[in-house]
This record gives C-alpha cells, structure tokens and sequence, in this order.
C-alpha cells in the first residue's frame, strides 16, 4: 500500500485541518477529566458541529451523508483529529459500528429513518449483543423474541451494553428460533430504549464511571418492521457488526497510543529515579523503546487491514489480530507508565499532585477491560487459528 498522499488527499487533509483550526472547541481540557455522565452534553453538542460542517462520518457514502473517504482520508481525518487534540464524538457506536451495518443490511425505509439522526446525535446507540451466561459464546444468548401479529415480544436480559444508560436505540440480538442450530435461529431487531418495558441498569467500574449497564426486556413490544436483515439471519448481521468494531477501530487508537508514549517519553526526562532523570535507568528505556516500537507495528497492521478492505469492501477476521494487538498493548503502556511515575501514578484527577490531572491512574484501570470488551482475547486467538490460520475448531 503506498503510504505517500496524492494531490486529493492533501486538498482533503488541508480542507479538514484548516475547519478543525476553526471549529475545536478550545474548552475540551477543562471537560475532558469530568466523568462521562457530566461531559456527555459537551461530546453531544461537538458531534452535532461537525456533522453541520459535513465531518460527522468521512468514510461513509455520500447518499448517506458522508464524504465516501478512501481509507487513506480516513486514517488523515483521525490523525488530524488527533493533532489537534480534538473531543471524541458522542455517538461512537453509532457512527463507527451500527449506522455502517443500517447502510448493509437496512431497508431504505430504515436508512432514510436512523441514519440521520445518528449522525447528528439527535439519537444515540447502544448494542445489545452480550449476556450473563453468553458473553464471549454470543451464539448462546437467550433473549427470546417471540412474533405476535406484527409485533415481536422481547423478554431477556443483556449485560455490559456500552452507552445504555445514554441510548436512544438499541442494536439488539434476539433468539426467534430455538429449534435450530444456536447460530441459525438470531434475528436482529432495532428497537427503541424507552419503549414499555425497557429497563437500564448502570454498572459502576473501579474507574469510577458507569460506562457500561444491564438491560431487562419485559415484554417489550417491537414491530417487525424494525427487523435488520433477515429473520433467523441475526449471526450474519451481528458478525458484521463486530468486524466493523474489530477491524477498523485500531485506526483511530494508535494516534491516541502515539500520543500517550511521547508525553511518557517527555516524563522520563523530568521524573526522578535513583537520583537522576528516569530517562538515563537502561531497563526504563528499554521499556519506553519496546512499546514506541509496538505502536508503529500496530500502525502498519492497520494499514494492512485497510488493504484487506480496500480489496473486499468488508473488515475481515484479521481485524481479530488488531483487536488483541491493541487491547493487550494498551496494558502494557499503562503498566509502564505506572512503573515510571511510581507513587504519582496512582494519583486521581482532582489531587493537587497528580500528574496530568490524573489520567494516567485513570488509563490503567480502565485499560483492565480492554481485553474483555469487544470479544476477549482467548475469542480473538480461537477466530485468528481458525479463519486466519486454518486450524481445527476450537470446542
């Protein structure tokens, strides 16, 4: 893949940089420690800005209000998007995961009713895939959805949905056949959050936030209309959704581990260990290089997946070898930023000697999930044998 930037990618990177310069809020560091629940407004109001000024969703195709983005444009939008130091968008899920599966799968009745509102924010989205006893197995799920006249009758229960507590609508995966083979009997329904029924639970984590929530369906009505796909074709659907999530979300987050190494590079000069700067302990610097060396290899995989795209139109299951990358990867910036700052590290926003108003403490527990969420890693190794490498089946 030829990394070098032809004259329309410099026109649409110049274009962007030139309306971030403009538009970035200057107030984002001021927000950007408050919990979730407090900023939530903020991220909301900023999606809304650049889905105004047409940079809500680049890579999506123009008929559905994107710039129909190449790849490249998209890795220049979040790299500048980084640069800059700019919010994130409200409706992640949304934009990244379950509007690019609406414009798959959808209806045109669908298309024209969701995809609107999902870039403007107006509606945000949460997914309704993992469950108490199926969370990694998510073939296994037993939230039933049962037709009656034109309706589906949802009854269940889904645990560790991300933005649940904040969604307006719900990407969700029900059995409607248990007659047949686990994975042939899913159906996926879209279904309104505050629809009778619906009840949402916050999980608070030891970071302090409650980022993730169980949901309880009791006989929630939902027409049939708002079937995505095909019925009993739910598996095929849902997998796509997760290849979005799993293949393409590294672009963006290697930017952001660029950004974490440097301010730890910088920190090794300044930190005292032993009686002199932190920078000069071999073993700390050797630490510092392994991981600045790690990101750049997570880099180049994305690039390679984003050929993988170019040349199927569709995220494949080395997006799974990306996902482990990262996620595993994360753990290890955070232990070594642990390491290096010592006692401080530990510190919290709001202590007057926390270090970078405490994100660092913040970072490291919450990097505790990151091998959990979006499919573990022990699921991510078993698709990689399997679809990647030809290995038999793992039972």
């Amino acid at each position: 893949m030829d990394l070098n930037l032809t004259a329309e990618e410099k026109q649409f990177r110049d274009e962007l940089r030139s309306w971030l310069e403009a538009n970035v809020p200057k107030d984002w560091s001021e927000w950007r420690e408050k919990p979730i629940e407090e900023s939530f407004t903020y991220l909301r109001a900023w999606q809304r800005k650049l889905y105004e000024g047409g940079w809500a969703a680049v890579s999506w195709p123009k008929e559905y209000g994107g710039r129909g983005a190449s790849l490249m444009q998209q890795s220049i939008f979040w790299e500048e998007m980084a640069r800059v130091e700019a919010p994130p968008m409200a409706n992640s899920l949304g934009l990244g995961l379950i509007g690019p599966t609406i414009i798959a799968y959808g209806t045109d009745a669908q298309k024209k009713r969701y995809i609107p509102k999902i870039l403007s924010a107006e509606e945000i989205w949460c997914q309704g895939f993992s469950e108490p006893n199926a969370g990694s197995d998510l073939a296994s799920l037993q939230t039933e959805a049962r037709l009656d006249g034109d309706d589906y009758v949802v009854n269940g229960q889904k645990v560790w949905t991300s933005y649940g507590w904040v969604g307006d609508w719900c990407e969700l995966v029900v059995r409607t056949d248990a007659n047949v083979p686990k994975h042939k009997g899913l159906t996926v329904l879209l279904i309104d959050m505050k629809s009778p029924g619906v009840e949402v639970r916050p999980l608070r984590q030891m970071t302090g936030e409650s980022e993730f929530g169980e949901i309880f369906f009791r006989d929630v009505r939902v027409s049939k209309e708002n079937v995505l796909g095909s019925v009993n074709d739910g598996w095929n659907v849902a997998v796509s959704t997760l290849m979005y999530e799993r293949g393409s979300y590294g672009a963006r987050l290697h930017l952001i581990f660029r950004r974490n190494i440097g301010r730890l590079i910088e920190l090794a000069h300044t930190l005292q260990r032993n009686g002199r700067a932190a920078a000069q302990d071999p073993l700390i610097r050797q630490k510092l290089a392994q991981c600045y060396a790690e990101i750049e290899i997570m880099r180049l995989n994305q690039m390679r997946a984003f050929s993988r795209i170019t040349a199927t139109g569709v995220p494949g299951p080395e997006g799974s070898i990306q996902k482990i990358f990262w996620s595993e990867l994360n753990q290890r910036v955070q232990q070594v930023a642990q390491e290096l700052m010592g006692p401080y590290g530990q510190l919290q926003a709001g202590d007057p000697l926390a270090l970078d108003k405490g994100i660092w403490a913040y970072g490291y527990l919450r990097t505790r999930g990151n091998t959990i969420e979006a499919g573990t890693s022990e699921v991510q190794r078993n698709i990689i044998g399997h679809f990647v490498l030809g290995l038999p089946r793992s039972y």
